[in-house]
């Protein structure tokens, strides 16, 4: 702000993007806190989930996708088990 106060005064387009930035930034910010600090809300809660895990109904692994191809390429790898096992 104070950088575009003092060089850039009169460039009106800078200091509105300036204030677009700002506003999403302190949404996203009040967003986070309603959700207590995730991003994205569960879908389940917590206790189902860890009683799913131990009976077997779910299954627990680490999703790794592609940096370079995130929309087609992903997989999951289980825990627990020594092989690639991937879904």
């Amino acid at each position: 702000q104070n950088y575009l106060d003092n060089f850039w005064p009169d460039l009106k387009a800078a200091h509105e993007l300036f204030d677009s930035i700002v506003q999403a930034r302190r949404e996203r910010e009040s967003e986070s806190q309603e959700n207590h600090g995730k991003e994205y809300p569960e879908h389940l809660p917590l206790e189902i989930l860890e009683a799913g895990i131990k009976s077997g109904r779910y299954l627990q692994g680490t999703l790794n996708v592609n940096k370079h191809r995130a929309q087609l390429e992903a997989f999951v790898r289980l825990q627990g088990c020594g092989s690639k096992d991937t879904g």
